[in-house]
């Protein structure tokens, strides 16, 4: 069957039976996030829902519960802080206590935020946004080893802000703009699933990234009046569809549970398709061809593993 734009989770998921599977989520206390975790837990899937603060987790988790309870899968709700290392640690080394994970859908992100930094000093879109899933999956990729397994990095259109700038990760070269560090991020998701997939196509790890739309969710909480009018800006000269969060969620499961491992494996997707690479400045789809690139993914692993103190071999 073919999805495409307008496609939802419910859609995507039709008649498939996730029964036994293993599912870890990032970011599942709202929206995008949220809804990946409902509809997978609604077709049978156990799921482990990676949350920054418990008490909104909670709220959040009944929907995926409630879903959960018709098919008898387990859901399990664990803080996760993307911006602290000693917080993903935790959590992986908690997760760990599992035999396996089937699926990891690196979800979580933050968006065009004013100038801050991580709990370890890294430019705060940069730090949560990559490095904080690139300790978190890394750790967790040994319960993966049974394959055939995936892995989801949600990136974004964003991604054609900018390239990532491996020498610049704190912008202590160039001035802060909300925008590039927020592409460099988001192309850092695309290039990380690049080389994970690289590394772990052989027994059966795949991974890709995804584009989930354009979806009204609390992303964008950290925006001011300067960086929304930068959006609208670039946006202009041509029409974004608004998806609803379902409509959101749909490329996550499609690229997760539904499509070819071999077709979407190191690739970037969006609208529950692989995207053509494109260095068109006004094309509204496709994915920038330097987020591709074999070698600066190789290189972007070695800084992520120079700058977190831990060394992740094949």
């Amino acid at each position: 069957m073919t999805f495409g734009a307008d496609s939802t989770t419910d859609d995507v998921l039709a008649g498939a039976d996730l029964s036994g599977l293993w599912v870890l989520v990032t970011g599942a206390s709202s929206g995008i996030g949220q809804e990946t975790a409902r509809a997978v837990a609604a077709h049978g899937a156990n799921v482990i829902l990676g949350v920054r603060d418990p008490v909104k987790g909670e709220g959040a988790a009944e929907p995926v519960r409630a879903a959960a309870a018709s098919t008898g899968a387990t859901v399990e709700l664990r803080e996760v802080d993307l911006a602290s290392l000693a917080s993903v640690r935790a959590f992986t080394d908690g997760v760990r206590a599992h035999d396996r994970l089937d699926v990891i859908v690196a979800n979580a992100g933050i968006m065009a935020t004013p100038e801050r930094t991580t709990t370890d000093g890294f430019e705060s879109q940069f730090g949560t946004n990559h490095l904080g899933h690139f300790v978190l999956v890394n750790r967790l990729r040994p319960l993966l080893a049974g394959g055939p397994a995936r892995i989801v990095n949600l990136s974004s259109s964003g991604h054609r802000f900018s390239d990532v700038v491996l020498d610049d990760i704190n912008f202590t070269q160039t001035p802060y703009d909300p925008w590039q560090a927020y592409g460099r991020s988001k192309s850092a998701n695309i290039l990380f699933a690049v080389e994970l997939d690289r590394r772990g196509r052989d027994a059966a790890q795949r991974a890709c990234a995804v584009h989930p739309g354009s979806v009204p969710t609390d992303l964008g909480r950290d925006l001011t009046e300067e960086a929304m009018n930068a959006l609208i800006s670039a946006r202009r000269g041509y029409e974004t569809l608004w998806k609803t969060v379902p409509g959101g969620a749909a490329t996550s499961v499609w690229a997760g549970f539904v499509a070819d491992a071999d077709a979407v494996g190191g690739r970037y997707c969006e609208d529950c398709h692989v995207a053509e690479p494109t260095d068109d400045p006004t094309s509204p789809e496709g994915v920038r061809r330097y987020t591709l690139d074999p070698a600066t993914a190789q290189a972007l692993w070695a800084k992520s593993e120079e700058l977190v103190g831990e060394s992740f071999p094949d």
